[in-house]
């Protein structure tokens, strides 16, 4: 290996530009994080978040237009989204995508019939017991939250090197909330490098290292996430809080 690939971030982002139909939406992001942290992305509703999300991901190839975008030193941007999921890329979008009429542990099952594999099963039973409580439950007829912890453990399921979560907090009530955020903290400590978009904003920063504010496609604000929660001015001005 090179000096200049040792010396390269976890994951790097470089001017990256993604039209969807003939919007332009995502306009010259570029940003780096170290393997583990957690990144919070954020911005107004329409801001491009979830838009960035996805283009990473690769979820909407050929969406991305122009840029690179590299993981543990390779390179991502030229991939489908199954080929990014191979290399350790896991979203887990707004609306969780829980597959009905299979149960839960068929759920987790599913996630791993295709190489590689993250976690056994019954190690995300012991990091998610009411998921095994509710194994042999059809997984559709779960609560909100009980889904998004499914969705989260479907990605642990997986060879997880880089967790996109997507609006987790998104229609759940305030206890459930709670409970979601126990479970990310999880994430935290097992040092699963994540960025996370999220309408909560303050939810979000508690939780992350770093922030990522987008203002029309473009990154207005970059820092520490606790510089955000200290700066009024900036909250109100990106965020509206």
């Amino acid at each position: 290996m090179s000096a200049s690939e040792e010396k390269m971030p976890y994951f790097s982002v470089n001017d990256v530009h993604a039209y969807y139909g003939e919007s332009y939406i995502v306009q010259g992001v570029s940003f780096d994080i170290e393997e583990g942290e957690i990144v919070a992305l954020l911005g107004r509703n329409g801001a491009g978040k979830t838009s960035t999300l996805r283009a990473l991901a690769r979820v909407d190839s050929p969406g991305l237009t122009q840029g690179e975008i590299y993981l543990g030193g390779k390179a991502i941007h030229p991939l489908k989204a199954f080929e990014a999921a191979r290399e350790g890329i896991q979203l887990v979008p707004e609306d969780r995508r829980i597959i009905g009429g299979l149960t839960v542990e068929e759920n987790l099952t599913l996630a791993q019939v295709a190489e590689p594999r993250g976690w056994e099963i019954e190690r995300i039973y012991d990091h998610f017991p009411r998921l095994g409580e509710r194994r042999n439950q059809d997984a559709i007829t779960m609560s909100g939250g009980e889904q998004q912890m499914l969705a989260v453990a479907r990605a642990l399921a997986r060879d997880v090197k880089l967790l996109f979560l997507d609006e987790p907090y998104e229609g759940l009530a305030p206890v459930i909330v709670q409970e979601i955020e126990k479970i990310l903290r999880q994430v935290k400590e097992l040092g699963i490098t994540t960025i996370i978009v999220e309408q909560n904003a303050v939810a979000a920063l508690q939780l992350a290292d770093k922030a990522l504010i987008l203002d029309m496609g473009q990154i207005a604000f970059r820092g520490t996430a606790q510089e955000v929660l200290d700066n009024q001015e900036l909250r109100h001005e990106y965020l509206a809080i």
